[in-house]
This record gives structure tokens, sequence and C-alpha cells, in this order.
């Protein structure tokens, strides 16, 4: 969950360390710190809060050297402070780790080190690493941290330096991702591309159990046996001016606006010749065609898409689908086979619970599909195939085009497995040409938020003064049906997750089986009311809770007659498509309209408080 970065080369350590962290603090910001190597001194500057603290620290109190590391945190074991704050150190400050994970058998390490006299002066688990890499420390840094993880139990990626190796970064990764960037003349470690990507494009990714160690200009991977790995760098294609706001406000705003963009890009290299091409799905067709049922695996709004694509693919391709929350599912032992496929979904491809549930299902002899956005991932590198959204780097923790790039590619993967399946019925067959409109029907619906003053940001500031007025004493209620249902779970998610503003998604049969209880005049209550089967059940739903004074916004198709109906306090109006292609436009008002309740509070909407972009520990 935490950001990491090392550097050796020719440069100033600290100004490359920060512009790292700038890229990595999505990961975390509960506090930032860097360790430097100057004239046999390790040099630590560390600081509650987010990475603009630290930056302060550094202007009047600088670390000079070419040699580093640098952390950004998102608080386990201990609480956000400066004590707290990594790098950690020795008790004779030779030895400064970065430590991106958690240690699960701390205690028992702390225990025995405090018996030979080691002191500890924070509430970390990450502490224990200095000092164990210590206490191996024999005059070779790569030997020390090889015998220090032997010792460890948990999740793990570690940067360390020693005051007497100046220019040696040694790094270690257990269930934690980890990435080598080779310059020209200099070597960078971090937890994410982004970090590095302003001084290179070659990248190596450390794969678990491997141990990297930086030296004389060279760098040299170790697998878990201490065999020499040879491997290739990959070259990253994207620019890092695709992580930068281009103008935006904030980076949720910008990778909003982005989504046409990508699903445009999506079908220019997934859609030839009236065909679905996967070339890096790697699964035969023919071990396809025998799945005889389908369990998706993921977590957060990466679960709300794989709810989705159980509708699409029971729909379309007629196979059973079940759909399961990683963190469930291999305490569960779920009934996977070798007839089963499970498509596991996560944005980084690092996601801890998501990744053993990949494992889970592998063990039981299942084929896994990975469905994820970054390239060269955990979670990609162990699936069995993998099909990549390509939607660029996210970097605001609420995602946003990530979610609609999944709904995207399981709509191209349910037509496509559905002709592999023999199961394209009539109704299927203009598939592609609706799916073709939706990178223009996105542009239109975002067409009139590109001004700040536009309805939803009104409807947003009317909320903001309704509910100081009642004394911060309001909920939000999402209710849609079928295929949207999922989409009233992220809309609410989204609203909680950056206004902190209590929200319960449900489906709209299921309100007079509880939720109705919860409407007075205080619950503002977003219906989805789109063009669907369940049309008219919907628009009874909304009478209902107009009948007990709920406040209703409701999204409707465009030409829709509740447009005019005086019933509905605010409409939010969507290009009129298929009810099966109307959850990638369902997403956006749900999205923007968190987002500008979200301003309204004054909220620091890129970073949430207690969140982080990449979930990487259970």
């Amino acid at each position: 969950m935490c950001g990491i970065i090392g550097y050796t080369g020719r440069r100033n350590a600290e100004q490359v360390l920060v512009k790292g962290l700038s890229r990595l603090e999505y990961r975390g910001y509960d506090s930032a710190g860097i360790a430097v190597i100057n004239k046999g001194d390790i040099q630590i500057r560390k600081k509650q809060g987010k990475l603009s603290v630290l930056m302060d620290e550094l202007s009047h109190n600088p670390a000079k050297g070419t040699t580093g590391i640098g952390h950004t945190r998102w608080a386990t074991h201990g609480v956000p402070n400066d004590v707290n704050a990594h790098p950690h150190v020795d008790s004779g400050r030779n030895i400064a780790i970065v430590h991106n994970g958690i240690i699960e058998n701390y205690k028992e390490i702390r225990k025995r080190l405090q018996a030979k006299g080691y002191e500890f002066v924070s509430g970390t688990d990450s502490e224990n690493i200095a000092h164990l890499v210590s206490d191996c420390y024999a005059g070779d840094l790569y030997k020390a941290v090889k015998k220090a993880v032997s010792m460890l139990k948990g999740s793990f990626a570690i940067v360390v330096i020693h005051r007497e190796e100046p220019g040696r970064i040694v790094g270690a990764r257990k269930d934690s991702p980890l990435v080598a960037g080779l310059g020209d003349g200099e070597y960078f470690l971090a937890s994410d591309i982004p970090a590095v990507l302003e001084y290179t494009r070659d990248v190596i990714y450390v794969e678990n159990g491997e141990i990297v160690d930086i030296k004389d200009g060279g760098i040299t991977i170790y697998g878990s046996g201490g065999k020499i790995e040879r491997r290739d760098p990959t070259a990253i294609k994207w620019d890092i001016s695709q992580a930068e706001k281009k103008g935006y406000k904030h980076f949720m705003l910008k990778e909003i606006f982005e989504q046409p963009g990508i699903i445009r890009n999506m079908l220019a290299e997934r859609v030839r010749k009236g065909k679905i091409k996967f070339e890096e799905l790697a699964i035969p067709e023919k071990d396809l065609k025998r799945i005889k049922r389908i369990s998706v695996v993921a977590c957060g709004t990466a679960y709300h898409a794989g709810l989705i694509g159980k509708y699409l693919i029971e729909k379309i391709a007629r196979v059973p689908v079940w759909v399961d929350q990683a963190s469930e599912f291999r305490y569960r032992d779920p009934l996977v086979d070798k007839d089963t496929l499970v498509i596991v979904i996560s944005q980084s491809g690092e996601t801890a619970d998501t990744l053993a549930a990949l494992r889970e299902a592998k063990r039981k002899g299942a084929a896994v599909l990975a469905v994820c956005n970054v390239l060269g991932s955990s979670i990609a590198r162990e699936a069995d195939g993998v099909i990549y959204t390509h939607a660029g780097p996210e970097i605001a923790v609420a995602s946003t085009k990530a979610y609609t790039a999944q709904i995207a590619i399981l709509h191209l993967f349910t037509y496509f497995f559905a002709g592999i399946k023999g199961t394209v019925g009539k109704e299927e067959k203009g598939f592609l040409r609706e799916f073709r409109k939706l990178p223009g029907n996105l542009d239109k619906l975002l067409g009139p938020y590109h001004s700040a003053k536009n309805r939803l940001a009104g409807y947003a500031a009317e909320f903001h003064e309704y509910y100081l007025a009642r004394n911060n004493k309001s909920c939000f209620l999402y209710l849609a049906r079928n295929i949207n249902y999922p989409n009233a779970l992220e809309g609410a998610l989204k609203l909680k997750e950056i206004s902190y503003i209590s929200a319960e998604g449900y489906p709209a049969g299921e309100m007079k089986h509880g939720p109705i209880a919860l409407i007075d005049e205080n619950p503002w209550v977003v219906c989805v009311a789109t063009n669907a089967q369940t049309h008219e059940k919907m628009l009874s739903n909304i009478q209902e809770i107009k009948a007990r004074g709920g406040i209703v916004i409701a999204i409707v198709s465009e030409g829709d007659d509740l447009l005019r109906d005086e019933s509905i306090n605010y409409a939010i109006e969507i290009p009129r498509v298929p009810e099966i292609f109307s959850p990638e436009l369902v997403a956006v008002p749900l999205q923007l309209l968190a987002y500008y309740v979200a301003g309204e509070f004054g909220y620091d909407i890129d970073k949430p408080r207690n969140l982080a972009k990449s979930v990487t520990v259970e």
C-alpha cells in the first residue's frame, strides 16, 4: 500500500527521490521520508503528513548525496507520526530501509532482537527489518538482506542501503510489487513505474522471491534459490505526461474525461474486420469452449465491474457465473475445477486478496484469466491469460476510468466467448455496431460538464447547503435494477470514498424489504431509471420514495417523460441506448456527482482519508 523508491547514480538523490514519491503518493500519504548516503553517513529526513510537509523540511534542511531511498506511507502498524515514518534505521544508524507490506512475525523478531540489545523506537513492524539486516550484516549488504528476508513472514517489498557501501542499493520482494529501472549510468527501484518514468523507460519487473543487487554500475537479480536470473528489460510505451493533470483541477476529473478516448482506443486495438482480438489472452479457444461455469473474483470497484460482467455473460454466453469478493474467496473452499474459468479483475494487478484468490484457483486446477490495467503486474504474470484494459495510469484513489474500461473489456470478452460457445443469437448480431457508438455517446454525455457551472455541480451545491442546514444529517440511497444494480453499489462507493457521506446501494426491488424505512425528508435517493425492461417498475419505486418525502435524483435516457415529471427533484440525462450498453454511460454521472459533492465540502478529492490506491496487504 505504501510507495517506495531507491536511487543510485550521478544525480542529486534527494531530487530524484522526492519527484518519484510525488508519483507514488497515491499509494499512501500519512507520512513521507528519505534517507541519503553522504560521506559515510546516512541523512534521514521524514515527516508526518503529505509529501509537501517533507518538501518544506528539505527546503531548509537538504540531504546531499547520490544514493538514497524514499517512502510515502499508508499506515498499518503504528499511528502516523514522524517516528513511525520511513525510512527506518538500525540502532547504529548504519542501515536504512523502506518497506511496503506487512511483517506477520514482527513480534517474534522484535523480542529476539531486543534480547540482543537492539533498541526499537517506533511502533511499526518495518523497523524490525532494519535491525534484522544489521544483525545479519558481515560486510556484504546483499548477503545480509538475503539472510534477513528468509526469516520474514508476510508480504514485503523492501529497499536497503548501508552507509559504508555508497552506490549500492539492495531490494527484495514477496507478494508486494517492485520494479527496477535502468538508466544511463543510474538505477532505480520502485513500487510502481511512474516513479521512474521521467528518467527511464526500461524496467525489469522483479518476480516474487527475488533479490535485486545494484552496485558497481550494474544490476544483478537473484532468484529465490540464489541463482542469477538474466532478464531483458521491458520498454514502457506510455508517457509520463499521461500521469499529469493536463490543466484539470484534479486527477479524478481528468480521468473521468479520459473515458471516451480509452474505449475508442480499445475498439481500435481489439476489433478488426468485425472480429474481436485478444492477442495476450493465451488461453486456447478449445479450453475456453469446454468451460461450464465462470467465477469472477475482485475487490471494491473491480468487484462491481465483475457483477456487471455476470449479467453480460449469463445473458449472451449462457454460462452460469458467480461473483466473489476476493477477500472471501479463498477462505470458503470455493468449488472450482478444470471446467471453471476464474476471471480476476484488478486495476493495479497487485491487489493482495485478488492475487491470493488467483493462486487458490490455480491450485484447484481452474483456468485463470486476468483483467487488469498495469502491464507486467503480478496478477498479469501469474494468470494463465490476461486482457489488458490499457486505461493508462490512474492516479486518483477513487477509480473511474479503470472501472468503465473493465466493463468495456467484459463487454468484448462476453461477445468473444459467446462466439466460441456458439450462443450468439439474433439480438446479439448488432453487438459490435452498438458498441462502436459508445465513445461518441460518452463524448455527448460529458459535453455539458466541461464547464465548471453545470447541472451536477449545481445539484451538489444544493445538497451541501441542505446538509449544513440540517446539522450534517442526511444520507444517500442509490437504487437501480438489473444490469445497473452494480452501478448503484459503485455510485454509493464513490460518494463514500471521497465525500465521507453515508451512502448505500440497493436493487430497487429490495427497497420495500428494509431500506424504505430510511426514507424521510433527509435521504437523497439516486434512481437509475434509464431505458430498460424494468423501467415501469423503477417509476413505481420513485413514486414510493416521493410519497415518503425522499429527494429524488433520477438518471434517465434522453427524451424520457421523467424529464418533465414535476415529482422528480433533479434529473440527469444520458444518451438513449439499449439497456445492455448503458452501464458505462450510467457510471459517468455517478462519478461526477461524487466529485462535485466532495468539492463542495472542500475535501482532498484525489487523496481521500484512510485510503490508498492499491491494496497490496490483506
